[in-house]
Order: C-alpha cells, then structure tokens, then sequence
C-alpha cells in the first residue's frame, strides 16, 4: 500500500507563513504530479497548486505570488510554502500524488494524505 503522510498545518496570523510537507512511501515505483487541495468550511474542494515530475508548477489565481509548491524526489516528498496568509486560506489542506506502482506498466493511481488543518486567524 502506499501512504502519504502531511505536517505543517497549523494557526497563523494573516500575513504569517506556514511550510506543508507531505511524504509518500510504500509500494512506489515512480511518482508522476504531486499536489495540494484545500477544502473550506462549506466549499468544494479545490487544486491550490501542482508539480509535475520534471518539476513544471501550476497555481491557482488566488495563491499565485504567495504559495511555492517544489518536490525532493530522492525523499518522494512535495512542500508547499506558504507566505502572506489571508483568512480566506482556512481549510484543510490535502496532498494528492498519482504513483505508478509497476515498472512498464504506466498505469498512474492517485492517493491522498489525511489532510492538515490551516487556519488563518487574528
């Protein structure tokens, strides 16, 4: 089985910095894109940020400028560095990463961390 495991979360003032860390491990052959989601109080959930293998990143408009996301594939780990944190970036936030657990067959499944709590509070 294959686990990912999320630290970092935690309470923050607006304009403060959090760093998220989330750590793949088990039965992994290769990790395709990595990813973080975040899921407000009475919101969909919504793809904050996304790294590709050779390290190509996508942001959502609203974290652009402000969140880093970057991967240590010798650690099979993705980050998301938060900066200039705003009320609305409360929710729990949730790393995704698709895996191809077999070597020549290119089948990607997806897995979730457990998600971690980020609150944005004065």
């Amino acid at each position: 089985q294959v686990q990912l495991v999320e630290s970092g979360g935690g309470l923050v003032q607006p304009g403060g910095s959090l760093r998220l860390s989330c750590a793949a491990s088990g039965s992994i052959f290769s990790i395709n894109t990595m990813s973080w989601y975040r899921q407000a109080p009475g919101r969909q959930r919504e793809v904050v940020a996304a790294i590709t293998s050779g390290g190509t990143t996508n942001y959502a408009d609203s974290v652009k400028g402000r969140f880093t996301i970057s991967r240590d594939n010798a650690k099979n780990t993705v980050y998301l560095q938060m900066n200039s944190l705003r009320p609305e970036d409360t929710a729990v936030y949730y790393c995704n990463a698709d895996i191809q657990r077999q070597p020549l067959v290119y089948r990607l499944y997806p897995y979730w961390g457990q998600g971690t709590q980020v609150t944005v509070s004065s």
